[in-house]
């Protein structure tokens, strides 16, 4: 059950990689990503939000998927 909703959600985060144009659309997604990770795991669902907000508002900066409007 947890490896098919990890699945699920690797697979839908790579599907609206290409929609996210703005910081904040990367950092939501990142955000959603890394809590639906987290409870796949088992693990606290704020702190994997935190970190995939974090990691999604980054990529702007970082040059990953194309550059922020």
């Amino acid at each position: 059950m947890r490896s098919t909703s990890l699945l699920l959600a690797l697979v839908a985060a790579s599907a609206l990689a290409g929609c996210m144009e703005t910081q904040g659309q990367r950092a939501l997604a990142g955000g959603a990503a890394g809590a639906i990770i987290a409870d796949a795991a088992d693990q606290n669902m704020v702190a994997g939000a935190a970190l995939g907000a974090l990691a999604g508002g980054a990529t702007c900066n970082a040059g990953i998927g194309g550059p922020c409007y």
